[in-house]
């Protein structure tokens, strides 16, 4: 049901309408994903295969996955997952450290009426052109029972996934076991609690976990995951995707929507950058990135770029959408 996450976008469009943009986002070294077909982008994933590649997928239009190529928008593949049941709502994507791709169809919008969820994994193709291949489907379930969830990150070193529920109270991340099993249902156990998120992503390096909101987005050192470190990513739209580029240096952000943007952000040495530092690349690898500086420090409205106004009235918003899910929790 997209209507309820609409509504939430809306009402913390409205009140974010006065902030001033978040100076850190590097605009020129992002892109917009220009397939028609392409209109609910609800996750984001760097190709391992093909340089300037990522991997999205809508929401709910079938068991299909898009390679959209950085460089043009353009999309280059659509892949078909054959072996796979009807998804339901797909809501992440991962390409783990083997080189398979990770689609996570555990979006549960009817509030955990679903027992079970599915992760679905296929090879990253050598050949980018449309075509059909065969998919592996694995049964998940959490053990402490059903819930919705949109986020879904595959530990670039370990191999081993997460899931990020999505809940505005008592959110939390689920970590699944140490190889997926298609011959039985796997359970995921919730190992932290972590804020309301619509998508998450680790750094290449497997040090840093980002995790993504509509209103912005937190940095957390992995496997410790104290306290956040919030990112000058701020308001962007219907925001459902976060990546790293195969490099580190840069953040990924996308959104809903057709001709959606996704935006780049520069990350700062250690935070999951390469060591050594040095120009941030573009997505495509092929150029230099934004310098006009990396993710915030203390969250402090110079470091986000949120004037004085623009806090006072990004808490009446956050108040607005916590209102509104009250409301409808009772409903």
């Amino acid at each position: 049901m997209r209507s309820s996450r609409t509504c939430v976008v809306a009402v913390a469009a409205l009140g974010l309408a006065l902030v001033s943009p978040a100076v850190a986002v590097a605009d020129d070294g992002g892109f917009t994903i220009k397939d028609p077909r392409i209109t609910e982008s609800s996750g984001l994933a760097a190709s391992r295969a093909h340089p300037g590649v990522y991997w999205t997928h809508n929401d709910q239009d079938g068991p299909y996955v898009y390679a959209v190529d950085s460089r043009t928008g353009e999309t280059v593949a659509r892949i078909t997952m054959k072996g796979v049941g009807k998804p339901r709502d797909m809501e992440a994507i991962s390409v783990g450290p083997d080189g398979d791709v990770y689609v996570g169809d555990i979006g549960d919008n009817l509030g955990g009426s679903w027992d079970h969820v599915w992760i679905y994994r296929f090879p990253e193709p050598k050949e980018l052109k449309d075509q059909t291949v065969r998919a592996t489907q694995y049964d998940v379930k959490y053990a402490d029972g059903a819930r919705n969830a949109e986020a879904m990150m595959v530990h670039p070193k370990t191999g081993r996934v997460y899931i990020g529920s999505k809940e505005e109270d008592g959110a939390g991340l689920y970590e699944g076991p140490s190889k997926l099993d298609s011959g039985r249902t796997n359970v995921f156990r919730k190992v932290h609690g972590i804020p309301w998120v619509t998508d998450g992503a680790f750094s290449p390096d497997g040090k840093r976990l980002v995790l993504r909101s509509y209103l912005g987005a937190e940095s957390f050192a992995w496997p410790q995951m104290g306290e956040g470190k919030g990112l000058g990513i701020g308001y962007r739209g219907q925001a459902e995707s976060v990546t790293f580029t195969p490099d580190g240096r840069t953040m990924l952000f996308g959104a809903e929507g057709e001709q959606s943007e996704v935006f780049a952000l520069a990350v700062e040495e250690g935070e999951g950058a390469t060591p050594g530092g040095g120009t941030s690349e573009s997505p495509s690898g092929s150029g230099s990135g934004s310098g006009s500086g990396g993710s915030g420090g203390s969250g402090s409205p110079e470091d986000t770029g949120l004037s004085g106004k623009g806090v006072l009235v990004l808490g009446l918003a956050g108040v607005a959408v916590l209102a509104w899910l009250g409301f409808r929790r009772k409903r």
